[in-house]
């Protein structure tokens, strides 16, 4: 892909994160994201949490299906809306922030089928995998 055109999806991607409200509301941050993936980062708050201290799964479930939403958009170069999506929690969010990792595996002229990576990092940099996910994305526009 021509590196305008990849400049302009990054453009056009950033100002719809931006435009989130209820990513805001979080503290999340978009980034990094290209042709065909997205990451979207969240420090870890108090309010992130549930009673044993964990990040709340839907905390968790909201960087997934976010960053498939972004990496299935940039896939078909533009605004995009999840379809469908399934979460597989495998460790506790633990840390000091959370990375989720999309990536767009299949595509077609309307939809993108995406997989995404949550990662708790630790206070020393310590990765650990604590969610798989994977969601089809549709184009929003006709």
């Amino acid at each position: 892909m021509e590196k305008r055109v990849v400049d302009d999806l990054e453009a056009f991607a950033r100002r719809i994160f931006q435009s989130q409200p209820f990513s805001r509301h979080l503290g999340a941050e978009l980034s990094g994201c290209g042709a065909d993936h997205a990451e979207i980062t969240l420090r870890i708050a108090d309010h992130h949490k549930q009673q044993h201290g964990f990040v709340h799964g839907g905390v968790i479930s909201y960087l997934a299906d976010n960053a498939i939403t972004f990496a299935g958009g940039l896939a078909l170069g533009g605004d995009a809306l999840t379809s469908e999506f399934k979460i597989n929690y495998l460790r506790p969010g633990v840390g000091s922030h959370l990375i989720a990792r999309a990536h767009a595996r299949g595509k077609g002229k309307r939809q993108a089928v995406c997989l995404c990576e949550v990662i708790a990092v630790a206070d020393d940099g310590t990765e650990t995998l604590c969610a798989l996910a994977q969601g089809t994305v549709v184009s929003a526009t006709p």
